[in-house]
């Protein structure tokens, strides 16, 4: 769901290595948009694919994508979730990737939902947007098709279905300065891209009730405490943080690692298809509720919901 941001200063993180990613241009970062890189081909914008070399210049397996849309906090929207599952189909064909990491460009991971998917579900039958609404699940977990471990750097900001896609990596690493929170009933809308799935396996079902029916967010480090992420950091050791970990990962065996994620993700997935459904259906009677409408307007007119 979308939740308004407040401002923060731009992150420069791309920066803060001298073995960062060779393809990174570091003023490009701190003023916005980066430039187009895509392995699916294509004029792709909003979804950035990069290989990290090491000091030497040589490749280490491990591959960043990032979320492209810094003037809309990152919005997941319809042809961004195309973008994700064309980079994922693509990276399969690599037998030499070993290990990938998800952040986003600018000040946010990514705020949410893009506020005009969310307004056409508003106007669409209730029957339609059930079947809208697990293409869009589908085309953001494709990251968890594929055969290496995937590690969300929450660079900034995480919020409703930004949050989502971090809890669907298999690690994350997240910033202390960042906000994290499924904001959706705030919006009067029921959550969905597994997030009442992923959560629950993240911090329990006591805290994910709290954290969803409250809409609150919380800080990385209350993130952290909570088990959301498995290691918090300072805004700009974020991205190395996790390149490291990357880095460590890919210098084992790749067979070893791939099983292994194989393994651990067959445990979490136990009972996601089900959470799926449930979300879709239940998100599909949300968009033609009262309150939903409520809550699109309040955010338009920057206000709190009044439901009744």
């Amino acid at each position: 769901a979308h939740h308004p941001i407040p401002h923060t200063a731009m992150l420069l993180y791309r920066a803060a290595s001298l073995t960062r990613l060779s393809a990174y241009p570091v003023a490009a970062a701190a003023t916005g948009r980066l430039p187009c890189r895509s392995l699916a081909g294509g004029a792709t914008r909003d979804v950035l694919v990069d290989w990290d070399k090491n000091a030497e210049g040589k490749e280490t397996g491990v591959v960043v994508v990032t979320l492209n849309r810094p003037d809309k906090l990152n919005s997941l929207s319809v042809d961004v979730g195309r973008q994700v599952r064309a980079e994922v189909a693509a990276l399969q064909k690599r037998k030499d990737l070993r290990c990938v990491v998800i952040t986003g460009s600018g000040r946010a991971f990514s705020a949410g939902g893009d506020f005009g998917f969310l307004q056409e579900r508003a106007v669409t039958p209730a029957e339609e947007n059930t079947k809208h609404m697990l293409k869009f699940y589908s085309r953001f977990l494709s990251i968890r098709s594929l055969a290496v471990p995937t590690i969300a750097a929450i660079n900034g900001h995480a919020v409703g279905a930004g949050l989502c896609l971090a809890l669907a990596s298999d690690i994350r690493i997240v910033s202390t300065s960042a906000k994290l929170g499924l904001n959706f009933t705030k919006l009067g809308l029921h959550p969905g891209l597994a997030a009442t799935h992923f959560l629950a396996k993240a911090v329990g079902s006591q805290q994910a009730y709290k954290l969803m029916l409250t809409g609150s967010l919380v800080s990385g480090s209350q993130a952290h405490a909570l088990g959301m992420a498995a290691e918090c950091v300072e805004t700009d050791e974020v991205v190395p943080a996790a390149l490291r970990m990357a880095r460590e990962i890919a210098l084992n065996s790749p067979v070893a690692v791939r099983l292994l994620t194989q393994t651990m993700r067959s445990k979490d997935d136990d009972g996601l298809h089900a959470a799926l459904m449930r979300e879709a259906d239940a998100q599909a009677h949300s968009y033609s509720s009262a309150d939903y409408k409520e809550g699109l307007a309040a955010v338009m007119e920057k206000r709190d919901p009044h439901f009744e």
